[in-house]
């Protein structure tokens, strides 16, 4: 069976995470995708250390490899003219650009969307930045923890004590990646009716904005500011949310009246279907700081695990707080493989379509140039020529004797 973007050709012009993933994304779903890099240090992800400096120091960092594999790699120099000519033959042989840069770069460059529109017609341009097109802020640079805490997403996170609170993961770059490459599929999808190329104005602000839309049409509609809640569920259910066991700690998300109903016989407190204060919703929101506190009581007398086992059994929404390494030993982390299913054992999309993976292209993450003498033969250069563009510094990596210069 053959991948949905077989026969895709995509060019990866990004750096960090956000622009990197997109084209992950597209290359797990089948599309031939070559990355273009800087002469010297390429991707500044290469190099981003933290907690494994060894493989940082090497232009592996963990960070990089993530979304790096899949992808044939070239290095250019854009500045340069014989680089840029390279460049220029990558765009009209591909079908998707993906860039991360900002507008005020492209222009530097002339590699606006207007100017790729001529390189080559029928090219999707997907331009990703922190705040879009058409607006003041459209040259600003953004990274994730600047975007979480512009569009109010860290101020409605963490409790009033902890104050303001950016999220454990950096999910604006991943869900940036993720609708990125849903925009270029769509595109993709168009140009199949028009025949035409079109450009994708992806925005890391309305990213954000987009993970909080619930949100924003409360405030919209009711005028009312979201606060900081804690660990209180987004339903406001009065018997939702995150509570202290006997060990560990258990989060509920009990909405309905049947999954009350049945946590109340769970926790042997079926007398609160009969109480007043707890018999129905409204008597529950009214009393939620007595509901509160009787649940905390009951749930004390066993561990978190036990409670999960008992409430699941029951139908009853819950889980018990774990941290990364036990999540990923769940039954639906460890027999779906998304930590592995991805190109070359990496993790994979957040969905299952069949069996589309196509493991001849497992290409393992790659180091800078690595690809260079073969892209550049696949584009029709000669023997001489790409000897020419290397003398005159427009292209680096490897050789046809695979000798990294």
């Amino acid at each position: 069976m053959t991948a949905p973007l077989d026969g895709i050709r995509v060019i990866d012009w990004t750096h960090v995470l956000a622009g990197p993933a997109c084209s992950y994304y597209l290359g797990l779903l089948g599309a031939e995708v070559i990355k273009v890099e800087a002469i010297g240090r390429g991707d500044a992800m290469r190099h981003r250390g933290g907690t494994d400096n060894e493989r940082a120091a090497t232009g592996m960092s963990t960070a990089y490899l993530t979304q790096a594999a899949g992808k044939q790699a070239i290095a250019l120099d854009l500045e340069n003219s014989h680089g840029r000519s390279v460049f220029d033959k990558l765009l009209k042989s591909a079908d998707v650009l993906v860039e991360n840069h900002r507008p005020e770069t492209l222009e530097r460059l002339k590699l606006t969307e207007e100017q790729t529109r001529k390189i080559n017609p029928r090219l999707i341009h997907c331009a990703m930045t922190g705040y879009g097109r058409d607006n003041d802020m459209s040259d600003a640079p953004a990274y994730d923890v600047n975007i979480q805490a512009i569009s109010g997403l860290m101020a409605m996170t963490g409790t009033t004590e902890t104050g303001p609170t950016r999220t454990g993961a950096p999910i604006i770059d991943y869900a940036t990646g993720l609708a990125g490459a849903l925009a270029c599929t769509s595109a993709l999808l168009q140009r199949q009716s028009t025949g035409i190329g079109a450009f994708v104005d992806v925005a890391m602000l309305e990213i954000a904005f987009s993970l909080m839309s619930s949100t924003i049409t409360d405030y919209r509609l009711t005028g009312h500011a979201p606060t900081p809640r804690g660990n209180a569920a987004n339903s406001r259910s009065p018997s939702s949310g995150v509570f202290d066991c006997a060990t560990g700690q258990i989060s509920l998300g009990v909405n309905e009246e049947k999954q009350f109903q049945a946590l109340a016989r769970v926790l042997n407190r079926a007398a609160w279907l009969k109480d007043p204060r707890f018999a129905s919703d409204v008597a529950r929101n009214v009393h939620a700081v007595e509901l509160g506190a009787a649940m905390s009581e009951a749930l004390k007398a066993k561990s978190a695990l036990d409670w999960e086992c008992q409430l699941m059994a029951a139908g009853v929404p819950c889980a018990m707080l774990r941290r990364l390494p036990e999540a990923l030993e769940l039954p639906a982390a460890r027999q779906r493989g998304f930590a592995t299913r991805g190109i070359a054992g990496f993790a994979g999309l957040p969905f299952k379509m069949g069996d589309n993976h196509d493991r001849k292209h497992d290409m393992p993450p790659r180091n800078i140039g690595d690809d260079t003498w073969s892209i550049l033969r696949s584009l029709g250069y000669s023997h001489d020529e790409i000897d020419e563009l290397h003398a005159r510094g427009g292209v680096a990596g490897t050789t046809e004797n695979a000798e990294c210069l």
